[in-house]
Order: C-alpha cells, then sequence, then structure tokens
C-alpha cells in the first residue's frame, strides 16, 4: 500500500462510524419487522425514517411516522411501546451485537418541517417577484 492510499482509506472510514452503520441496519430490521411481524393493527400504517443510536450502541432511538389523526397517532405509540420488547428480541435473532440496543420510538416532525421551510421559501420567492421581478432578471437587464 501506499501512503497516498492509507491516508484516503483513514479519512474515508472517519466519515461514518460504527454507530451509523449499525443505526442504518437496525432502521432497516426495523422497518421489516413492523411490517411483516407485528399483527397489533394499531402499528400498520407507520414508516421508520431514520435512527440515532448512541456512540455507546445502548440506545436506539427509532422515528416513525404516522398518517392520521392526533387520537390514531397516539394509539399508534402506544402500541409501538408495547411492541418494542417483541421488536428487541427479533433484533436480537437479526443482528449479532454484544448488547442489543434498548429501542425506543419517537415521532419524526422533520417532514412537517421540511414543508414548512419549503412554504416559507416560496412564499418568499412570490414576494420578490411582486416586488419587481426576482434578482436575477434584474442582473440580466
Amino acid at each position: 500500500m501506499t501512503a497516498a492510499c492509507l491516508v484516503e482509506c483513514t479519512v474515508a472510514k472517519t466519515g461514518y462510524h460504527r454507530a451509523d452503520r449499525v443505526a442504518d441496519q437496525i432502521r432497516m430490521e426495523v422497518a421489516d419487522i413492523l411490517m411483516r411481524k407485528i399483527k397489533d393493527p394499531r402499528v400498520q400504517a407507520v414508516t421508520v425514517t431514520d435512527v440515532k443510536l448512541t456512540s455507546d450502541l445502548r440506545i436506539a432511538r427509532v422515528f416513525v411516522t404516522t398518517m392520521g389523526t392526533k387520537d390514531e397517532e397516539r394509539n399508534v405509540f402506544v402500541g409501538l411501546e408495547q411492541a418494542s420488547g417483541f421488536v428487541r428480541g427479533e433484533l436480537g435473532r437479526r443482528l449479532s451485537l454484544r448488547y442489543l440496543p434498548e429501542i425506543v420510538f419517537a415521532k419524526d416532525v422533520s417532514g412537517p418541517r421540511g414543508d414548512r421551510v419549503l412554504q416559507l421559501l416560496e412564499e418568499l420567492h412570490v414576494d420578490t417577484e411582486a416586488e419587481g421581478g426576482s434578482s436575477e432578471e434584474k442582473t440580466s437587464s
């Protein structure tokens, strides 16, 4: 191996930690477990969006989105809390980790937040056009 390869390989590996790789695997497995194994009807309309894992791999915060009203969402999280032990057991059978992380389900709020940001940007764009055109038009004139 050359010295350049050693530097590049080391740099490439430092950007992606083991916790990130394990979290990604947990996300795929939890999504599969919720889709195929859980029989609770409250948990059927759930999408796993992300997993944040502590650096010691002891706690996995699983972010999920649901479709429905606030009451239905509340029921989904009650069902997820009751199913967390089963999900953890299934993960134990599927993954080979020394310590199986505790599973904590949380609501993913990034979707509505992203929609709000897009709405604000669009309003800003409309306001800019109403004031006399976009900045691109002014620079090209």
